[in-house]
């Protein structure tokens, strides 16, 4: 199952007109979904630095994360799923910190 913002062939999720209180769901079913090797690039309006920790937190070893663009009001996040996950995951509900 696809997510519907991420509709280009070029694999570019555009976030930055969602509101923050969907923003990391949506990022997070999207990764989920994704098969392992593959990858999107998520286009938001700030460096997803929370996003990176909540990934870290609850699924070590199994994504990169790679900048390809960090500047004010754009930053781009290459994301790779690296490994399948061991069991269905929850994932914690957390905001973007105020932005």
């Amino acid at each position: 199952m696809q997510n519907e913002i991420l509709a280009n062939a070029d694999k570019v999720m555009d976030v930055r007109s969602l509101p923050c209180s969907v923003k990391h769901s949506r990022i997070i079913q999207t990764w989920l979904q994704l098969p392992v090797g593959d990858h999107f690039i998520l286009c938001n309006d700030h460096d997803p630095v929370p996003l990176r920790y909540q990934f870290a937190a609850q699924w070590p070893d199994t994504f990169t994360w790679e900048h390809l663009v960090n500047l004010p009001g754009e930053a781009r996040v290459k994301i790779t799923k690296l490994k399948a996950l061991a069991e269905p995951a929850e994932p914690l509900a957390t905001t973007c910190g105020g932005h």
